[in-house]
């Protein structure tokens, strides 16, 4: 039998851990640079090298150094794309001819080869003699960590995807392939026997790894993609009661490199634009590639970067629904986009004295006031690099803030509010206005009138966060005809989506070929 894309990417990890001694030479000798699965998996450090290189794998071009974005947040009703690369742009208007286009082909690759690592440190390291109790506890709840958010997205992309829960000795392995059900079971699972055993917090290096706070908050969300409101309130208020997490007094410290793991953050994707230059060539990590992500070079502005990625106009309308509690415009806004503020006819609520918006320290009239096209468009500028920077390139060192604080708030409010609890929800919302100078909602809303606040709520906080597929998922708003017109009416890459299919992608053809999958419905 053929062997199959998981186990051929389990059995080439990049640390080559389960790789085995060339010995074809006369001289019969063994590769010194080759480690071997023998070899390997003897002390803590190789414990914590293979931890390192579990959380490597969410900096991988399917991750969240590129790919991962277009999946989340410009297929979402706030993004979209109009790139020149037209299957790219299909991808995010619901339109995929190709099952094994590359930016489907890279998701599944590197969550796949993450997952991979993820089981090697969860096979091998509990035989290591002699560890440090704590730490191994410490390694194996990080792999299970890591494993989980890798599932997390997959079953909310691809939703019954193979379970893969350890290392393929067999080429001829073929996965099992689990429902929507079972997927999300394992998720909660992980988590939960990964809070038992990490850290509250780390200090010098170890900063960024995950913390019993990341392992909690990603089970919160998990029971709320599950609509298991009870369980996952619990959850959130563990991450709130443990006074590890306040927001930033700065929105915009959320998204800059020189402000990250911060006391909002509650897990960061590291990166770092150090070492530039490396391979791009899409076969993964090796000695030279870059650490950096390159979000901000594929969605930036026209001149200064690809911009394969844009913002729908009404999300800036979303924004101007409400000044500030002084009469001010909410300060979210021109932290999330750059876009014409004297467009009275996109905009009709601008202000006269609305200041021009600098795009990379040239103001946006100036930049494209005799270009009609781009005039009339929205630019994200949320992780983009103009804050320092006057050009973007493929490496930018901002950390992705996969969860913070302020997601925790409004989840929590949303949690309790779906229980009939609006009163207690109200003050969580509250807390994430008054950092934004918006004055508090009055305690007397409705569960239905505060449902629809947490809806606009969650744009004005979090677009471009890769947290409103979820969003959308959670509310139904993707397997409902009459939902999805609503949709239809923001975003018009909505009249391609068909409920019952477009709603998950569909499984690279090339697995379900040679892993006898059963492909999504209607794909």
């Amino acid at each position: 039998m053929k062997a199959s894309f998981l186990t051929r990417l389990g059995l080439a990890s990049v640390l080559l851990l389960s790789a085995t001694a060339c010995e074809k030479d006369i001289l019969n000798q063994v590769n010194p640079n080759l480690p071997t699965s023998e070899g390997s998996f003897k002390t803590s450090d190789d414990a914590v090298r293979a931890a390192n290189a579990c959380y490597a794998g969410l900096q991988g071009l399917g991750m969240y150094r590129r790919w991962l974005n277009f999946a989340f947040d410009l297929r979402d009703d706030t993004g979209f794309s109009q790139s020149p690369w037209g299957e790219l742009a299909d991808f995010t208007h619901f339109i995929q001819t190709n099952y094994d286009f590359e930016v489907s082909n890279n998701i599944w690759r590197d969550h796949y080869r993450t997952i991979y690592r993820c089981n090697q440190v969860l096979g091998k390291v509990p035989s290591i003699q002699g560890m440090d109790a704590t730490l191994q506890k410490r390694v194996l709840a990080e792999a299970r960590f890591l494993r989980a958010l890798c599932y997390f997205n997959l079953v909310s992309l691809y939703g019954n995807v193979p379970l893969v829960l350890a290392t393929a000795t067999d080429l001829n392995t073929v996965p099992p392939q689990g429902n929507e059900a079972q997927v999300w079971s394992q998720v909660i699972s992980d988590l939960q026997a990964a809070q038992a055993d990490l850290p509250v917090s780390y200090t010098g290096n170890d900063i960024g790894r995950a913390t019993k706070g990341a392992a909690t908050t990603l089970l919160g969300k998990a029971y709320m993609q599950n609509k298991r409101w009870a369980d996952a309130q619990a959850q959130f208020a563990q991450v709130i009661s443990s006074g590890r997490y306040q927001l930033a007094a700065n929105y915009t410290d959320n998204f800059r490199h020189t402000t990250e793991n911060n006391s909002e953050s509650i897990f960061e994707v590291q990166f770092t634009d150090e070492k530039k230059g490396g391979n791009d060539a899409g076969n993964g990590p090796d000695a030279t590639s870059s650490q950096g992500g390159q979000r901000s070079q594929f969605w930036g502005v026209p001149g200064y970067g690809f911009n394969d990625g844009e913002v729908r106009p009404w999300v800036v309308r979303e924004f101007l629904q409400e000044p500030t509690a002084t009469g001010q415009r909410d300060p979210r806004l021109a932290a999330t986009v750059f876009y014409n503020r004297k467009d009275q006819t996109q905009f009709p609520t601008a202000l006269a004295s609305d200041a021009d918006t600098l795009v990379y320290g040239v103001g946006f009239l100036t930049r494209y006031g005799n270009e009609a096209r781009n005039r009339s468009r929205v630019y994200w500028r949320k992780y983009q690099t103009d804050y320092y920077r006057t050009f973007e390139d493929f490496d930018s060192p901002i950390n992705h803030r996969v969860m913070r604080y302020a997601d925790v708030l409004l989840l929590q409010a949303e949690a309790m509010n779906e229980q009939n609890n609006p009163a207690m929800a109200i003050p969580l919302v509250n807390q994430v206005r008054q950092r934004a100078g918006l004055a508090p909602l009055p305690g007397t809303l409705s569960r239905e009138a505060l449902r629809t606040q947490l809806m606009h709520e969650r744009v004005t906080e979090l677009t471009g966060e890769g947290v409103r597929w979820f969003d959308l998922q959670r509310w139904d708003l993707l397997t409902d005809a009459a939902k999805v017109n609503e949709l239809k009416a923001r975003d018009p890459d909505f009249n391609n989506f068909i409920v019952g299919k477009s709603r998950l992608l569909p499984l690279l053809q090339t697995e379900v070929d040679l892993n006898r999958l059963q492909q999504n419905s209607q794909w």
